[in-house]
């Protein structure tokens, strides 16, 4: 019946805009998909190798981690890079490997801060996670052929990191059912004055994508896509979003409440403690 479907597809697509059947994607737009059992493979190994190969790197020691938690760059610590159209160059690269590892989501975005006045230390940062790379050069991002649809989300907020701005940089991942779809990280764009109101703005953020992905999934006929379940780790902006009651410390987010509240009820009912294990 499927197969009946996909003729029939094909068909009507050809004698609308003239198409052809080249059979299972191997490669479109610089990604490289790989049939398994479980499902799609969409890696960029090439890409990356061909990166490893222009920079330098192919006979470096790889290394475990792109770059280390503690670790924060400077604006202006270190002496200036002699090629900054070197550095951006290879920090855009990293940006579009990221669509495919979403493992060094978090370094790219701390590198792209200093795009417009590297310095030697950011460079040397940045030939870190080629380094890293070079580790496992093929990992990639699994599309699981799974029959069932369901959205899972976690968010996750680093209070006042930046250094230089005191910003906070905030991340989130959501599965479609087994597979990771969708990922960001990104440095909040005003300064929270306290952790919890840094975790809410991410889930503020991770709600609008929920709200679209939903919409998305609906309009392509997936039902029974809701409730979708948000697992955060904070249980203060758990509880500033299932209280109705404003509190002095709210007030400055109060349009983030009100988005995350309207959306709470139509969306999803549940904001599930994200369990953390300690070692």
């Amino acid at each position: 019946m499927k197969e009946a479907e996909i003729c029939d597809l094909q068909l009507y697509l050809d004698t609308t805009f003239k198409i052809k059947d080249l059979g299972f994607v191997s490669y479109f737009m610089g990604l490289e998909i790989l049939q398994s059992l479980k499902g799609l493979i969409l890696t960029q190994k090439k890409f990356a190798m061909d990166l490893l190969q222009e920079f330098g790197c192919t006979d470096c020691p790889g290394v475990v981690t792109p770059l280390d938690c503690t670790f924060k760059l400077q604006h202006d610590v270190g002496d200036l890079y002699s090629d900054p159209t070197n550095y951006r160059k290879l920090v855009d690269k990293l940006n579009f490997l990221s669509h495919t590892r979403p493992d060094i989501a978090l370094s790219v975005q701390h590198l792209s801060q200093f795009m417009q006045t590297p310095r030697v230390p950011h460079y040397q940062a940045a030939i870190h996670v080629l380094k890293y790379l070079k580790t496992q050069p093929t990992l990639g991002v699994l599309l699981h052929h799974d029959s069932l649809f369901s959205l899972l989300a976690y968010c996750d907020a680093d209070w006042a990191s930046c250094s230089h701005t005191s910003r906070s940089v905030t991340g989130y991942v959501i599965f479609l059912r087994q597979s990771l779809m969708s990922w960001k990280s990104k440095k909040q764009q005003t300064v929270s004055l306290f952790s919890a109101e840094a975790e809410y703005r991410n889930m503020r953020r991770l709600v609008a994508e929920l709200a679209w992905l939903s919409q998305l999934l609906h309009e392509l006929t997936v039902d029974n896509i809701t409730p979708i379940p948000l697992k955060c780790d904070n249980q203060a902006s758990i509880y500033i979003a299932k209280n109705p009651v404003f509190h002095e410390r709210t007030k400055h987010i109060e349009l983030d409440c009100h988005f995350v509240r309207q959306n709470l009820w139509k969306v999803w009912y549940l904001l599930v403690m994200w369990p953390l294990s300690i070692s």
